[in-house]
């Protein structure tokens, strides 16, 4: 039943075994995702899970998205302070943002979780942008030189995401 999932999966938590990044729901008027979303904090153990005991095989499994997804969650949020909030947004009409990050002096940090080296800006990333009043955006891709999306977005590696 869903009560026994949610017993678990708190469960889980509680032994930082997942993380449940909470939704992102300060603006009421839109139709938003309402649920936490769940994260493997160890990805290593999430490969072991799936059996996927190859970076090749890795790369080619449908696992690999949401594992870098989760990987990037994790190593981005121990990096961060005390004063920082993390939560997601996704409306019922597709506009989504992996993490947003809301900071000292009215910081709000917009972040979307790549697995490529040329991510493309949606509609619904600039709608998520707008929806929830992002200071900063960026792409988190799979990349060691940082480089502009647009006038507003930068593409960067995990080591030049530097919010301090």
């Amino acid at each position: 039943s869903g009560k026994t999932v949610r017993h678990y999966v708190d469960l889980l938590t509680d032994l930082y075994m997942v993380r449940q990044l909470p939704p992102w729901t300060v603006n009421a008027t839109k139709r938003v995702v309402r649920s936490p979303k769940v994260y493997v904090r160890d990805s290593g153990l999430l490969h072991r899970l799936a059996r996927i005991r190859d970076p090749e095989v890795l790369l080619g499994h449908p696992l690999c998205g949401p594992s870098w997804e989760g990987f990037m969650v994790e190593t981005l949020l121990a990096g961060l302070g005390e004063e920082w909030e993390a939560s997601f947004y996704r409306t019922s009409a597709g506009a989504e943002l992996d993490l947003v990050l809301d900071g000292p002096d009215g910081r709000r940090v917009a972040v979307e979780i790549k697995r490529t080296t040329s991510p493309k800006i949606t509609k619904g990333f600039r709608n998520a942008c707008a929806d929830v009043g992002a200071t900063e955006r960026y792409f988190l891709v799979p990349t060691e030189t940082p480089f502009p999306l647009d006038a507003h977005t930068q593409a960067v590696g995990i080591e030049h995401l530097r919010l301090d």
